[in-house]
């Protein structure tokens, strides 16, 4: 069997006016994040990770912020044409483990729907996507400043 593993990183400011949404689930909060298209920065860091395991760049070389087809793109959309892909590489996916680093919203009472909507896309069950959300103390950030994701991926074939 081969195996690729491949880690994926996204940083987004929080922003007055948007929607919250993560793993493609919106989130009830006073804001939103900050970014050319919805700012899902959960699923940016997977798509990154699938990326990033097949060596095929960054999320930005495929959907440049330039490019005003991706302006407020659905991040589940992108995760599908990244999916094609993984599948033309010949590689399917065997589990997804994400963190979300936020101090605020409490996103235990989401995890169980964000798990399933990143799993549907990827092609595997939510109980092979794992989502932990984890505070910072104040140590790296603050909640006032933003909010950062980041994503492991086994792809096999």
């Amino acid at each position: 069997m081969n195996m690729r593993i491949g880690y994926g990183f996204d940083l987004h400011r929080w922003a007055e006016n948007r929607r919250l949404v993560l793993g493609g689930v919106t989130i009830p909060h006073n804001r939103g994040l900050l970014g050319h298209s919805d700012a899902d920065a959960l699923t940016h860091a997977v798509i990154d990770a699938l990326l990033g395991a097949l060596a095929l760049g960054d999320i930005g070389q495929h959907f440049p912020d330039t490019d005003p087809r991706f302006k407020d793109a659905d991040s589940l959309k992108m995760l599908r044409t990244i999916m094609l892909l993984v599948q033309d590489a010949g590689y399917r996916v065997g589990n997804v483990d994400c963190t979300v680093v936020t101090d605020t919203p409490k996103l235990a009472p989401h995890m169980l729907a964000i798990r399933r909507s990143l799993a549907q896309p990827l092609g595997i069950t939510e109980k092979d996507v794992s989502v932990k959300a984890t505070r910072t103390e104040g140590v790296i950030m603050t909640s006032s400043e933003g909010l950062l994701a980041m994503a492991t991926v086994l792809l096999w074939q």
